[in-house]
């Protein structure tokens, strides 16, 4: 599907259940990534200091930011090198902004951003889609884009 020509007002929005499908595939690839990326972190650290990293609040908090601009650097380069991460691959979803085009790097990161607040208040945002008059999620509103359906190929 070429992007450039994709008509946004006819495209399918998909429902919550392929939206939590894509989120549980991508979930999966994520735990097995930010297990390596702790042990990468966490072995040297404990070479280096002698110390384990749940000693020091620092090297703790260190950590968790790692993974999170890791869980950050996933979805950014996936929305922006054809619009699908792995799980959204397997449910037949994309994401695009609100013109119908490719998300840019600013604005898959503000979409980032907005889907992680969005998920903090026990998965409101998301469940935010299931009463939007155009199915659409918090964080799709804020930041200007949104999940369509790509058929079958």
């Amino acid at each position: 599907m070429d992007t450039m020509d994709f008509d946004i007002s006819r495209a399918q929005t998909p429902s919550l259940l392929r939206r939590l499908g894509a989120i549980f595939y991508d979930g999966l690839l994520l735990v097995g990534i930010m297990m390596i990326v702790t042990g990468l972190v966490s072995i040297p650290y404990g070479l280096i200091t002698g110390a384990n990293y749940y000693e020091s609040a620092l090297a703790l908090n260190l950590l968790r930011l790692i993974l999170l601009a890791v869980v950050a650097a996933f979805f950014v380069y996936f929305w922006t090198h054809g619009g699908q991460t792995l799980g959204m691959r397997a449910w037949r979803l994309r994401a695009l902004d609100d013109n119908g085009q490719p998300l840019t790097t600013a604005t898959a990161f503000k979409r980032f951003v907005w889907a992680f607040v969005s998920l903090l208040p026990a998965g409101l945002g998301l469940l935010w889609c299931l009463f939007d008059g155009d199915k659409l999620a918090w964080h799709d509103r804020k930041s200007q884009t949104r999940l369509v359906m790509v058929a079958k190929q």
